[in-house]
């Protein structure tokens, strides 16, 4: 052992040897290193990475002449436009608190979060004006600043608030230069899940969260240099899952869309060299249905997927668009994508299928991710690694959440001995890959034994007439419960159900128990998660 008098003594931290981390960094960087270059791309506007930075500036500078302090929620409801992706450089560079509204809420949810998070101001876009004035209408609070945003590109209604966005970018020149965070565990952002079963809870991101979920995708992604980034996924999703910021960091470019409908990101896949998309499986299951999709694209795309698993099947299609598929797994509690199926050389030379299947997997903890726990029901015992012992998924890294807004209860529930408990059911594979089984809430219990509902799902797209599916349980007379799939046909198709309920009966005859098929529209949210609690109410009046 080393004598005490022994050890070299270092100076302690300070400026030269410590910068709190932090994603508004990267905003600098490339307004440094790559001025000139594309940054934003919006219709017939683009920006470059100087006038990028110099308006995220201005919008800073301008929020604090407008009475905005650090510490406070400036809470905005817009879609993918170039003022959305400035917001999440600005606002927290004035020391403010980030928070994207989910754009397709009711005004009662809307009301809620506006109330729940302290917002101070409001940024609002015309498109959803109608429906903020309806939320203000029902809030208690009194916001006391609200922001216009005026797009050219965009029949405008009547104006809501007290000042336009360019107003605020003008109301702060000649102010200071904006400092960065002394603190990186300063909160950047707050995200509202989608409160499927109650009300919605705010998840507290930090700076330091949120640099180094950012750079974990330009990492594991192999992201390179001046990608071409294309705006499928709401940026008030999980702040886009960190992208705004690995964008900047990667001097890449943004392809801003205010509508995301299959026909218009199918134009923008064929027309605007995008490299990059990220989005549900529930985006793909459109591309590859959509009316204007190429054969196959001139230049591989690269596709980030969460959510549900996407079934091999579909996998499979859409790589033969050249679209190579990255199955990623997260929540809104740890900044989106933790987990990432990092790709082997060698098994890009087994079967088709196989591949697929592998590819569906949800893979292994990023590089912010610490660690990833598959306990059993004591929440302490690991599970062991076969790829069949079920155990809930557990994390551990700079990317969990702060934690929940004011909701101590939710804290409690959710942080078990050192972990972040998710919720989600899954399994270890020998190679200590992990595949994701379903939900707590949404596995299928018959007479003791426990079926997936994914596997089920995985099944019924194999059927060539399926579209989308969704499997919960139903009540059933003989067996007390069993498998319900919700099934969207392709267009055209007229197959029965009767058909497809055979069809899950040969490809799984080693399981007695039958499913249920019913056709209808499988209601989703913005994002593509489907949501089963819908589902499972309207299978109780089956």
């Amino acid at each position: 052992m080393t004598d005490p008098k022994d050890r070299v003594e270092l100076p302690s931290s300070g400026v030269a040897n410590f910068a709190a981390l932090t994603p508004i960094a990267f905003l600098t960087r490339a307004a440094q290193v790559f001025p000139d270059a594309p940054a934003v791309i919006y219709n017939d506007l683009q920006r470059n990475w100087r006038e990028t930075e110099a308006r995220a500036t201005a919008l800073a500078r301008g929020l604090t002449a407008l009475g905005v302090q650090p510490g406070d929620v400036v809470s905005v409801v817009a879609p993918n436009i170039p003022e959305l992706y400035e917001c999440h450089f600005g606002v927290p560079m004035c020391g403010a608190v980030l928070n994207t509204i989910n754009n397709t809420l009711d005004p009662e949810t809307m009301a809620y979060i506006l109330d729940h998070s302290q917002t101070r101001a409001l940024i609002v876009d015309p498109q959803f004006t109608p429906v903020v004035q309806q939320a203000l209408a029902l809030c208690p609070r009194e916001i006391a600043l609200v922001v216009d945003i005026e797009d050219p590109y965009y029949e405008a209604a009547s104006p809501m608030g007290s000042m336009t966005y360019d107003d605020v970018l003008s109301a702060g020149e000649g102010g200071i230069q904006p400092e960065y965070i002394g603190d990186e565990l300063t909160p950047i952002s707050i995200n509202y899940t989608s409160g499927t079963t109650g009300n919605p809870k705010g998840c507290v991101y930090s700076h330091r969260g949120a640099y180094l979920n950012a750079m974990a995708h330009l990492v594991d992604w192999q992201m390179p240099r001046h990608s071409v980034y294309l705006w499928t996924l709401p940026m008030f999703h999980c702040n886009g899952w960190c992208f705004p910021w690995t964008i900047a960091a990667n001097f890449g470019v943004n392809i801003c869309l205010r509508q995301n409908d299959e026909q218009t990101i199918c134009e923008a896949l064929q027309a605007k060299g995008v490299t990059h998309f990220c989005g549900s499986p529930a985006l793909l299951v459109a591309l590859l249905n959509c009316a204007h999709r190429p054969t196959r694209l001139e230049e591989p795309v690269h596709a980030m997927v969460a959510g549900a698993p996407p079934p091999a099947e579909i996998i499979r299609q859409v790589e033969q668009l050249n679209i190579s598929v990255t199955h990623v797994y997260g929540l809104t509690e740890v900044y989106g994508p933790a987990m990432i199926n990092l790709w082997h050389t060698d098994w890009d030379r087994l079967p088709k299928n196989e591949r697929a299947g592998l590819k569906a997997r949800q893979g292994v903890g990023n590089i912010a991710t610490r660690r990833v726990g598959i306990v059993k029901t004591d929440g302490v015992t690991p599970t062991p690694s076969d790829g069949r012992s079920i155990g809930q998924v557990m994390l551990q890294g700079n990317n969990v959440m702060l934690g929940y807004l004011n909701n101590e209860a939710a804290n409690r529930a959710s942080f078990q001995n050192g972990w972040f408990a998710t919720g989600d059911l899954g399994v270890r594979h020998p190679d200590g890959y992990v595949e994701i089984k379903d939900r707590e809430t949404d596995v299928i219990s018959v007479k003791g034994q426990y079926l997936s509902s994914i596997e089920i799902e995985g099944v019924l797209y194999r059927h060539p007439d399926v579209l989308e599916a969704a499997v919960v349980s139903c009540p059933d007379p003989e067996w007390g419960e069993i498998p319900c799939g919700f099934v969207t046909l392709k267009p055209g198709s007229r197959t029965p159900a009767k058909s497809i309920e055979g069809f899950y009966k040969e490809q799984r005859s080693e399981v007695e128990i039958p499913i249920r098929v019913v056709f209808g529209d499988i209601p989703k949210t913005a994002t593509g998660k489907v949501l089963k609690y819908r589902l499972r109410a309207r299978a109780k009046k089956l």
